[in-house]
């Protein structure tokens, strides 16, 4: 079924700002440690902040991963899916975790990476991912062992999949959520939120933004809840240049992305 592209525009002064980062504002790598994000996304995240329009990452990667990724810009974020978050006032949530499980999961995981190799192993402190970039050829062996894993810790770990990675979090853990919980605090509350994502790992944070009246954009192809699309992520910092442009040059003015498409 279709969307149609009827949203007129955004009062950016009236919105909440939720980015993804690895495939919507910074390429990706053929190695999560290689992905940046260009200069000058970077210079119009903090020049939206210093305004004091409200901005957020939403992303799989840990926290200290994000602060590096954005440096020296410092935001209200969630890391690992929403397994961890710093909110506005600057306070750091995390999960409590049986530290015992966790090694536990990770020497299993370990062993059974290691028997097959050019499947990555990256651990986020609080979950883990099966990155399959590499050998895409080993996509089936990643899923079922993830799988398997989940099979095993299910009272703690939960599946998701993502572009060539496999991922296992913790159980609650969910991008829509948190946004939701974001949404209930001071400065996002009673602002239009507009999360931009390009991944299966966004499309919970596409189905809660819809439910709450927001924006939604899909960066790329496939089918998606988000309600516009973007082509890539030169094409958000276009995106992002005219939200700067919106807000300083011609202060009145609506905008909408300028490269959207009807989603399938």
């Amino acid at each position: 079924m279709s969307k149609q592209n009827d949203r007129p525009g955004l009062e950016v002064r009236h919105c909440a700002f939720f980015f993804d980062v690895d495939g919507t504002l910074a390429d990706i790598q053929p190695r999560p440690e290689l992905v940046f994000i260009p200069p000058r996304s970077l210079a119009a995240l903090e020049r939206l902040h210093l305004s004091e329009i409200p901005v957020a990452v939403i992303s799989g990667r840990p926290l200290s991963q994000l602060d590096d990724l954005l440096a020296p810009l410092r935001l209200p974020a969630a890391g690992v899916h929403g397994a961890e978050r710093r909110t506005a006032a600057g306070e750091t949530l995390q999960p409590a975790l049986d530290r015992n499980i966790f090694d536990a999961i990770q020497h299993e995981l370990a062993q059974a990476c290691a028997e097959h190799p050019g499947l990555l192993l990256e651990n986020k402190g609080v979950a883990f991912a099966l990155h399959f970039r590499l050998v895409p050829e080993l996509e089936e062996t990643a899923r079922a062992l993830a799988e398997a894993f989940v099979g095993r810790y299910g009272d703690v770990l939960a599946l998701q999949p993502g572009k060539c990675v496999f991922e296992l979090k913790p159980r609650g853990a969910n991008k829509g959520e948190v946004i939701r919980t974001f949404m209930q605090e001071a400065p996002f509350k009673g602002r239009m939120p507009v999360f931009v994502g390009d991944d299966l790992t966004d499309e919970a944070g596409f189905k809660v933004v819809n439910e709450l009246g927001g924006l939604t954009i899909k960066v790329g192809s496939g089918t998606t809840e988000a309600m516009q699309r973007l082509d890539s992520v030169e094409a958000v910092g276009d995106w992002l240049d005219g939200l700067l442009s919106a807000l300083f040059e011609q202060p009145e003015h609506l905008i909408k992305p300028d490269r959207s498409e009807n989603c399938p």
